[in-house]
């Protein structure tokens, strides 16, 4: 039998860690939203803060294809440390919102590789992968607008998110907000396709919330930052 990889046996203990911590209730709730893993993830990040950043430890982790493993993975790895290929593959294989999420928010956007990314997914025939690439543009309208074609998305928003898919339009709907919230001279237009559109108009909001329909979104966010 050929010897065992520390980096192995380490993958192999955490799944069994994770298995220990799994909780039938949890999965439960978690697989309504389309997320197919029952660990408290309070409980997840303690395991991250234990065996803090591992590079190697994480890439093992997220070829388990395990979703509990691919989170933890995600909290542990070193975002600069992918390239550009790499987490191209990882975010069309990352089939479940919350590794998606925590893939595009806590790797990709601290890699040097973001804009090309952005870029390159913005405009993919797969839904999911666009949805990406809408999330970091709505990134950039917040944070670094320079560059960027506001009216073009807008007419693009105007034009296809009523249609889209549930995830790309969330991503959509979300770049919509902040065209209206960051830049004032949109901010009528946003709220007018958002009132056209109606796209999320009736999600249930908790209260204390902000709803994510654009124009509440819009003016409740404005009035704030007055």
């Amino acid at each position: 039998m050929a010897p065992t990889t520390p980096t192995e046996t380490s993958v192999a203990e955490v799944l069994a860690e994770l298995a220990d911590l799994e909780d039938p209730k949890i999965r439960a709730v978690n697989e309504k939203h389309g997320d197919d893993h029952g660990v408290n993830l309070t409980r997840l990040r303690a395991v991250a803060k234990r065996l803090k950043t591992q590079q190697e430890l994480a890439r093992g982790l997220w070829e388990t294809g395990d979703t509990s493993a691919r989170l933890l993975a995600l909290l542990i790895c070193r975002p600069k440390a992918f390239g550009r290929d790499e987490l191209d593959a990882m975010l069309r294989d990352a089939r479940t919102p919350k590794v998606h999420d925590w893939l595009v928010n806590y790797v990709v956007k601290k890699n040097p590789h973001t804009e090309e990314l952005r870029l390159a997914w913005f405009d993919d025939p797969d839904p999911v992968v666009a949805s990406a690439g809408w999330g970091l543009t709505a990134e950039r309208v917040t944070k670094d607008p320079e560059g960027l074609d506001l009216p073009g998305l807008l007419d693009t928003i105007e034009a296809e998110m009523k249609e889209a898919p549930g995830r790309l339009q969330w991503a959509m709907n979300t770049c919509l907000a902040q065209i209206g919230i960051e830049h004032p001279e949109y901010r009528a237009r946003a709220i007018d396709i958002g009132e056209r559109l109606k796209v999320l108009e009736d999600y249930p909001t908790s209260p204390g919330c902000t709803s994510p329909f654009a124009p509440v979104w819009i003016t409740g966010m404005v009035r704030r930052q007055q």
